[in-house]
């Protein structure tokens, strides 16, 4: 996908390949095809020059955009490999999680030496920090350079001799995903599973030459670019989303849960495909997006091991009536089944090669609980380690979650905090909508409560759900936390 992306920049340098939006909702051009073609072109003559070699790896700090994707495409071209560095892990993270794979150097725009250097303490109040680079290995500045900065990429290097690596079996990217400072966990994609990864998205998207794509993520980048569509980066403000989304009517949108929330609140009306993943989206959310005006809303089940599993359109969803969340059936070339504790295994050309510092393995192992229903769809049934104990009941969140989002309910989370040994009280954690009314809600909520037999929580909390990660996906931890302070406990 990426060779092909390559061929299809030059082939029309001249037409708009990466969008961008004013505060009054106008396009603007970042990049055409032909520059990003030649960004790139720079960007691989000057980590040769620095005598980067096939299997060697690369810290990117570069924020999503034409810079970042011709470093994706630099690295791509000389079989490097690329290792995400996440501002919002921490510091010790980091440099615990780059201590696995030392980089041979470590590609930073301005804006990430800033968050590691002199705009720390502003950092820190966006949830943002990063080490002292240089900690990490040699750092070079791509794009403007700032005082302070370290020297920027030589983009003036010769480009005569510089190979074209072939070999689709080298490491391509690696995702940290989870684990601790002391034994970090990190996801290697390897240059066959990522093109395969992209080849699914391509398919599932099926985007049109020269109508634009909304989106800011590779997975949504590259297979637009690649079939002639210009994709436009999200506004980060709602309001300038809506305006951003009147203007541009691009032919599908991809906004994570969160982000569709806070549009639908500023007034946002959409058109063509909607497509939101990342987080938990629920049927009447899906429904909502619908009634917005997008002509299709679905919903994207996807882990970093594996990049897409599975999709389902808002309707289908909005008529499953069973217990659980159903995420769609299993994309071609992607097989789905339980263990026999019921945890959901994957595996697909797609998937992961391994973790670093681990031997490959062919299932992933996703921690949530799952079924294949008559027609093989997956059902999700709540996260493998979100159980709540009570009185010696195993209760899965999952299964009871989707009934809590009745209208007016923005998001809803089953949580346990502890009652004392060992035991755990069962709270629902309730998201109002804006303007919705916590009396009319609480009694919306009677019946469904009532319906959970004993899985029903003993308490109900109205609050704004915590939300962690780019992503922003509901942070299970801090709403426990959040309903213990409320409730007088402690977790």
């Amino acid at each position: 996908m990426l060779d092909r992306l390559d061929h299809a920049l030059r082939s029309r340098p001249e037409r708009p390949a990466v969008l961008a939006s004013t505060r009054t909702g106008t396009s603007r051009i970042r990049a055409t095809r032909g520059e990003l073609a030649e960004l790139s072109d720079a960007f691989a003559a000057a980590l040769h020059a620095r005598g980067l070699r096939p299997g060697d790896t690369v810290g990117v700090a570069v924020r999503p955009g034409p810079r970042a994707l011709a470093v994706l495409l630099a690295l791509w071209r000389l079989g490097l490999r690329g290792a995400v560095l996440d501002p919002g892990a921490g510091p010790d993270v980091l440099r615990a999680r780059l201590a696995l794979a030392r980089p041979s150097l470590v590609l930073a725009d301005a804006a990430a030496q800033a968050v590691a250097g002199w705009a720390r303490p502003l950092a820190r109040r966006a949830r943002l920090a990063l080490p002292d680079l240089a900690e990490l290995g040699p750092v070079a500045t791509v794009g403007p350079r700032l005082p302070g900065c370290a020297p920027a990429l030589d983009l003036a290097a010769p480009r005569t001799g510089v190979p074209v690596h072939r070999d689709h079996d080298g490491d391509a990217v690696i995702v940290f995903t989870s684990g601790t400072t002391s034994r970090p966990r990190a996801v290697v994609h390897t240059r066959s599973s990522l093109a395969a990864g992209m080849a699914t998205v391509h398919a599932l998207f099926d985007a049109a030459p020269d109508r634009p794509v909304l989106g800011g993520t590779f997975f949504v980048l590259v297979p637009s670019l690649t079939r002639g569509a210009p994709v436009a980066l999200p506004a980060r403000d709602p309001r300038v989303l809506a305006r951003q989304l009147h203007r541009l009517r691009p032919q599908d949108a991809y906004l994570t849960p969160p982000v569709l929330r806070d549009a639908l609140g500023a007034g946002a009306r959409f058109h063509g495909r909607v497509w939101t993943g990342s987080a938990p989206a629920g049927a009447g959310l899906l429904e909502r997006v619908r009634a917005a005006g997008a002509a299709q809303a679905w919903g994207v089940y996807a882990l970093t091991e594996l990049f897409p599993a599975a999709a389902v359109e808002a309707r289908e969803k909005s008529a499953f009536d069973g217990p659980g969340d159903l995420v769609g059936t299993p994309l071609p070339g992607v097989t789905a089944k339980p263990d026999a504790d019921g945890q959901l295994l994957l595996a697909g050309a797609a998937a992961r090669h391994r973790y670093l510092g681990e031997e490959p393995d062919a299932w992933v192992r996703t921690g949530d609980r799952a079924r294949l229903d008559g027609a093989g769809r997956i059902v999700l049934e709540g996260r493998a380690k979100d159980m709540v104990l009570r009185r010696a009941e195993n209760i899965y969140p999952g299964l009871y979650e989707p009934a809590l989002h009745v209208p007016g309910v923005e998001l809803a989370l089953l949580v346990g905090i502890p009652a004392g040994e060992g035991d755990e009280r069962l709270v629902a954690v309730v998201q109002p909508g804006r303007g919705v009314r916590e009396p009319a809600l609480r009694a919306a909520l009677s019946d469904p409560l009532r319906r959970m037999g004993t899985a029903r929580p003993d308490a109900l909390v109205f609050a704004r759900i915590p939300l962690s990660g780019r992503s922003r996906k509901p942070d299970r931890a801090a709403t426990a936390a959040l309903a213990a302070r409320r409730l007088g406990g402690s977790a």
